[in-house]
């Protein structure tokens, strides 16, 4: 069984995250990096969750990471309503954060924990695109 194709539907930017969805339109994972503390953070916003600084620098993410959880969901809401099953997770990515997402262009069955994923952009037809995850090629 393989993944289907999944709505995407437009995100809401604000100013906050402005810069993270001109990024993923560009093909790109951005995520902010505390100047103070250090720790990269997602999702955007103006403090740092670990330390509170306002001294946030947006750095380009790897887009890789690992399946930290996940669940397969045979019934879904919303836009998701008619999408059949699908994947959803939580990634751990190699800089850190840990971001709540979909795994696509799989066989369900075959994903497991520790499994290493990455990143491919689905087009919303809006002011960004949303990063979803796929399994890795073998090495990365």
């Amino acid at each position: 069984m393989s993944t289907p194709q999944l709505p995407s539907p437009a995100p809401s930017v604000s100013s906050e995250t402005a810069t993270f969805w001109a990024a993923t339109l560009a093909g790109k994972l951005v995520l902010q990096r505390c100047s103070n503390c250090g720790r990269a953070g997602y999702y955007p916003r103006y403090v740092c969750a670990n330390c509170h600084s306002t001294d946030l620098v947006d750095t380009e993410a790897s887009g890789r990471g690992t399946i930290y959880s996940y669940t397969v969901t045979t019934r879904g809401i919303l836009e998701y309503a008619n999408a059949g099953s699908y994947v959803l997770a939580m990634v751990e990515l190699d800089e850190g954060p840990k971001m709540v997402t979909n795994i696509i262009d799989c066989d369900p069955d075959a994903l497991s924990i520790g499994q290493r994923v990455e990143v491919v952009f689905c087009d919303t037809g809006g002011d960004g695109a949303l990063p979803r995850f796929r399994p890795a090629a073998p090495g990365l």
